[in-house]
């Protein structure tokens, strides 16, 4: 059995939920929430860039019933590290196929926000069959015709002075409160637990990595799985089965990306918030709401 990497006790209180642990093939760990009774249904949280599965717990919370999976991506929370050169799109889905078939999760309910969300699309390209609904919020599951990231993208790929503010100084995790409709909901004890598994130099390549990893033209190493997520997430959408979506309208970085959403698919359903990029901290029970929601379209519930 893999252990469970123990926390500091400020952090075990705000974090109340059963852990678990398990290694991948390559000798890997992957760190998750896994909460709720294991025979309920499943729903599986992806996080993004540079959170872990913190994000998920207020989320979780309203879930009562349900089997909760929130797993650290590799490189993020309390999962192994990986160099900087080894983060990709493919590299990530990998890993989340590979922890899936471990737990044998079906037909659950997939949920997404930032890279989560694109992730989560390209592992269900990948497991369809295992997908029976879908939640996003402040994602990319559809891409922009000319992608160009946002000036956050753009600055990760400048040399040396992004890996001096990215590894060197904390960035983005230290000031994550910026992209926040209400500014003061990421303070106090819960920023510091979004700083604390990237605390030392060493743990840091994840978030330059994963900023790199948004595409900036069509010629972007990303495009091609991306494309297969977007794929599979329309086909899956235009033979019925149940999206919603949930949007922070005040997100700097993704906030306008609702558009492109609602216009692909027109019968999902729409949740607007006045919250910022990471929604979790500031309108968890609309995303608990949602995920009811589409649990029940899918006869999950």
């Amino acid at each position: 059995m893999t252990l469970v990497p123990e926390l500091p006790a400020w952090l075990a209180d705000l974090l109340p939920l059963r852990r678990s642990a398990s290694t991948l093939a390559d000798g890997r760990r992957i760190h998750r929430i896994d909460h709720g009774d294991l025979a309920a249904p499943v729903v599986l949280l992806l996080h993004g860039n540079p959170t872990w599965s913190f994000l998920w717990r207020e989320v979780i919370a309203g879930l009562s019933g349900l089997r909760c999976v929130a797993p650290d991506l590799l490189g993020f929370g309390l999962s192994s590290r990986i160099a900087l050169h080894e983060h990709s799109v493919t590299r990530h889905v990998d890993a989340l196929v590979e922890l899936v078939e471990q737990l044998g999760l079906r037909r659950f309910v997939l949920v997404g926000q930032d890279w989560g969300g694109a992730l989560g699309v390209a592992l269900a390209a990948r497991t369809p069959e295992r997908v029976a609904g879908v939640v996003l919020g402040n994602t990319s599951g559809v891409l922009p015709p000319r992608p160009r990231g946002t000036w956050f993208h753009r600055f990760a790929r400048v040399p040396v002075i992004s890996d001096l503010v990215f590894r060197g100084l904390g960035f983005p995790q230290n000031s994550l409160w910026v992209a926040q409709g209400d500014r003061r909901s990421i303070k106090g004890a819960v920023a510091r637990a979004y700083r604390w598994p990237l605390r030392h130099l060493s743990d840091r390549p994840g978030p330059l990595a994963l900023a790199r990893m948004v595409p900036d033209s069509l010629e972007h190493p990303s495009i091609p799985p991306l494309r297969e997520g977007e794929a599979w997430l329309r086909g899956f959408v235009a033979a019925g089965g149940p999206l919603a979506l949930v949007w922070g309208e005040r997100d700097p970085i993704l906030g306008r990306a609702l558009g492109r959403h609602e216009r692909a698919f027109p019968a999902a359903t729409v949740t607007r918030t006045q919250a910022g990029h990471f929604l979790q901290e500031e309108v968890p029970a609309a995303l608990a709401a949602a995920v009811r929601e589409v649990a029940a379209r899918a006869g999950l519930m």
